[in-house]
């Protein structure tokens, strides 16, 4: 079976995030150590038949920097509530799970939907339908269709927030709008 060959220019990103976790992960990050962990990257990324991560080649920075503050907010506006549904109701309390549908059909996407939405506390993601781009969301206190409505809300406007940091024109298009009004990391609108 033979693989289309992505060009060095749309593949680096993820190499160097690859050599970066290389290097996390043995907390090393001599010259010698790195080398290697890139000399890992490459093999992985060419000779190991994996999904293609097709990456946009554009990161909007001023996008970025507000999808983090907005994401800092959250994480500490929830893990208060977490807190404090501990404290008030305990084992009482109802959890459900929520479908939610994405608009982007990019595995990047929904897979960094996903962990972003994972990461703050009361929400965990228990499934993912590839084929429908589909979070499966554990929720701490779901207890009525207006509350799982707010979570479906939520995940949508956290996957708006990465399609416009690193999303596609394709993605971008999805959001009703050809093009963010920031330029994006090459300088381009």
């Amino acid at each position: 079976m033979s693989r289309q060959k992505i060009p060095l220019r749309v593949e680096l990103p993820l190499l160097v995030w690859l050599v970066i976790v290389w290097g996390a992960l043995w907390q090393d990050f001599s010259l010698g150590n790195m080398v290697f962990g890139a000399i890992i990257a490459f093999a992985v990324a060419n000779l190991l038949y994996l999904p293609p991560v097709e990456l946009s080649g554009r990161f909007n920075v001023f996008y970025a920097v507000g999808f983090a503050g907005r994401f800092l907010h959250q994480l500490v506006l929830a893990s208060f509530q977490v807190f404090w549904l501990a404290l008030t109701r305990g084992p009482k309390m109802q959890n459900a799970v929520v479908a939610v549908r994405l608009r982007s059909p990019s595995d990047l996407l929904v897979t960094a939907t996903g962990h972003v939405l994972s990461l703050i506390p009361g929400s965990l993601v228990v499934e993912v339908d590839r084929s429908t781009s589909t979070l499966y969301l554990h929720c701490l206190n779901v207890t009525t269709r207006d509350d799982a409505e707010k979570v479906r809300q939520n995940a949508r406007r956290t996957e708006e927030w990465l399609i416009r940091v690193m999303g596609t024109r394709e993605d971008l298009a999805l959001l009703g709008t050809d093009a963010p009004h920031h330029l994006d990391g090459r300088g381009h609108p």
